[in-house]
């Protein structure tokens, strides 16, 4: 591979850090889109969440690695729907709805499609500006608008995942939807990097009002 120019420091780290990834490394040999799917993976296998849902929604689903799991592992009569910015590769059981989600055309182009929600699944994440409170704050913005949607789409008894970077707020939010469901936790996967400032909250069993 030629690079040209100069790389910075930055991205030489990240370049190297993937090289020696072992779940980058375990992607590509079990044919995932990317390395995320693992983190999905320890999280259904510990609570469960894709199995007996028939309506999903995953936000933030480029580059696919979420999406492949869930129609992995989702009923053959599931509807899946991925929403993103950008379009990845073609997957089994999904259809994807390209455009920013908090626009509310995508979010009604969603809501024709599936109707009641029974699962919505979040790997979303802001454009960073290199700030670390900046950008919590900005993801902390984010998510809000996705709980938002949820409240709006979820059925009772439904469930939520939803992922956020520790900064301060995530205690705040985390009281916010627990309020709102039988059962929530925080979730760290071991699949995520032990650098990372990223954590999960998962939410359980929807108690719609």
């Amino acid at each position: 591979m030629k690079i040209i120019g100069k790389m910075s420091h930055s991205s030489r780290r990240w370049l190297d850090r993937q090289h020696s990834d072992l779940y980058v490394k375990k992607a590509v040999k079990e044919g995932y889109q990317s390395r995320a799917a693992y983190k999905l993976i320890e999280m259904d296998d510990k609570f469960h969440l894709i199995k007996n849902a028939k309506h999903i929604v995953d936000i933030g689903a480029s580059p696919g690695g979420w999406c492949q799991v869930i129609s992995q592992r989702s009923s053959d009569d599931v509807k899946i729907v991925a929403i993103d910015l950008l379009p990845f590769a073609t997957i089994e059981k999904v259809t994807q709805i390209i455009g920013d989600f908090e626009d509310e055309k995508i979010q009604q182009e969603t809501i024709d499609f599936l109707g009641t929600i029974d699962l919505i699944v979040s790997d979303i994440a802001p454009s960073t500006v290199g700030h670390r409170q900046s950008d919590h704050l900005r993801i902390m913005g984010l998510v809000e608008s996705v709980y938002d949607f949820a409240q709006n789409t979820l059925k009772n008894g439904g469930s939520f995942v939803v992922k956020i970077f520790q900064g301060g707020e995530e205690k705040k939010f985390f009281d916010l939807i627990k309020k709102d469901f039988q059962k929530t936790h925080f979730f760290k996967p071991k699949s995520s990097r032990s650098d990372s400032s990223e954590i999960y909250i998962v939410a359980l069993h929807y108690k719609k009002g």
